[in-house]
């Protein structure tokens, strides 16, 4: 099996507002890792919105090739609002993503070119605010040695993009590292050579997990 390349997805959830014409038009997005997910923070947001003139959804589930995308108007006219926020989301390159938004009809019509415009900057003014994290996956890492090895561990996790969990003192120091599971032999290796193989690194576990994402 061919590893998926990793993609950004919403660290957690994140709301925008802006005003159009006295409309109101209030975006909320968050991560979605399934369909069922998505579906359920739609119906949260609509619950919580239940006197609004439209909650518009859309939804990206995946990314690139293997992605589910899903948009509606909800009684906007065809094509002025699903439509223009799923294309604003697909620009973000943003995957596992769900958002609605919401509208309070502010008694001025906007037209169809304005309906497009606002549905759109309010997905704008919302990702402006999304911070982005990757899934990865990584191992939990402990290492038990003399505590004249510590500085040398530590800048070892440090080196290898890890990061230090824990450190417990007795008369050995036990340290617990998280490292992604690409860089846990490479770490295991130089452990392993800095004390001529009297100490070697347990995985405790490997797991999937949330990192903050860089585009590098």
């Amino acid at each position: 099996m061919t590893q998926k390349e990793p993609y950004p997805i919403p660290s957690h959830e994140v709301r925008a507002e802006i005003r159009v014409v006295n409309s109101r038009f209030i975006a909320t997005l968050a991560p979605a890792g399934s369909v069922d997910e998505a579906r359920s923070f739609i119906s949260r947001i609509k619950a919580e919105f239940s006197d609004a003139t439209h909650n518009v959804p859309v939804f990206l589930i995946g990314h690139g090739d293997s992605v589910t995308a899903h948009c509606s108007d909800d009684g906007e006219p065809s094509g002025t609002a699903g439509r223009p926020a799923l294309a604003v989301l697909q620009g973000s390159g943003l995957g596992d993503v769900v958002l609605v938004v919401t509208r309070y009809f502010g008694g001025t019509k906007l037209g169809t070119g304005g309906l497009v415009r606002a549905y759109s900057d309010a997905v704008r003014a919302v990702l402006e605010k999304v911070e982005r994290s990757v899934r990865v996956m990584a191992d939990t890492v402990s290492v038990k040695l003399p505590y004249t090895y510590l500085e040398r561990v530590r800048r070892i996790v440090a080196n290898c993009g890890g990061i230090v969990l824990d450190e417990e003192f007795a008369a050995d120091v036990t340290l617990t590292a998280r490292l992604k599971v690409e860089t846990t032999p490479e770490f295991q290796a130089q452990i392993i050579e800095m004390t001529n193989g009297t100490v070697k690194p347990v995985i405790r576990a490997t797991e999937e997990i949330l990192m903050p994402w860089t585009s590098s």
